[in-house]
């Protein structure tokens, strides 16, 4: 796993445990204003996470370079949830200057954007101000980011236990022919795991959720006998 491979430099750099300075955000390769509406992110997005991924946006956006730079975030993404050490080491405070380069050139490697030089520069600048631990949560921005330039509509379909496609393309195609989603909309789905529903299906659309779960139904009826009694 790419955490074992970096685990050594972490685990040096903080037994230094030296204090260290966190800049203010550094967009030094995407500073300037975006030259056209084109470039300019379809949604408004708040946080740190959101504000880095907006400026990842408009930088692949003046290089026509956002699907090939979304594939390698959807990799890094991939990674960060297989490995589950390497969150804690991205959030390490006290990584040093080679540590941190050492990190951003293994992810690169890892995600195959070692030759993608919007994305190298951004990781970069990650490093730099101390923000490598915000990464998934850009990688999640830039997702919500995509899905609005292409059109999505995301659909999360959360269960108790993990759904097979089968199930997944019969709640898309039933959803896709709802009033729920505009036309011209695409679905992107999302499926979520969440033990604690206890069984059924929460359906978010957009701003519309459609809770159909076990745990919703337990809680109404608690609910009614409450009143009753």
């Amino acid at each position: 796993m790419l955490s074992t491979r970096i685990a050594a430099r972490a685990a040096r750099s903080a037994a230094l445990a030296r204090p260290q300075f966190t800049p203010a955000i550094t967009t030094r390769f995407y500073a300037a204003a975006p030259s056209s509406a084109n470039t300019k992110p379809p949604v408004a997005l708040f946080g740190v996470d959101g504000t880095y991924a907006s400026a990842l946006y408009t930088a692949a956006a003046k290089t026509g370079d956002l699907e090939a730079v979304a594939k390698v975030l959807d990799s890094a993404s991939s990674t960060l949830k297989k490995d589950a050490k390497l969150q804690s080491i991205l959030n390490a405070p006290s990584l040093s200057a080679e540590d941190k380069n050492s990190i951003v050139n293994e992810l690169l490697n890892t995600v195959g954007a070692s030759g993608n030089a919007t994305v190298k520069n951004f990781m970069q600048t990650l490093a730099e101000n101390n923000r490598l631990g915000v990464l998934e949560g850009v990688c999640e921005k830039f997702g919500t980011l995509m899905g609005a330039y292409r059109g999505e509509v995301e659909l999360t379909i959360t269960s108790a236990t993990q759904l097979d496609a089968k199930v997944l393309r019969q709640i898309e195609t039933a959803v896709s022919k709802s009033q729920f989603v505009g036309q011209g909309k695409k679905l992107k789905v999302v499926p979520k795991v969440n033990p604690e529903i206890r069984g059924g299906l929460v359906v978010e659309v957009g701003d519309r959720t459609i809770d159909l779960s076990v745990a919703s139904k337990m809680a109404k009826m608690n609910k009614l006998l409450k009143d009753t009694l």
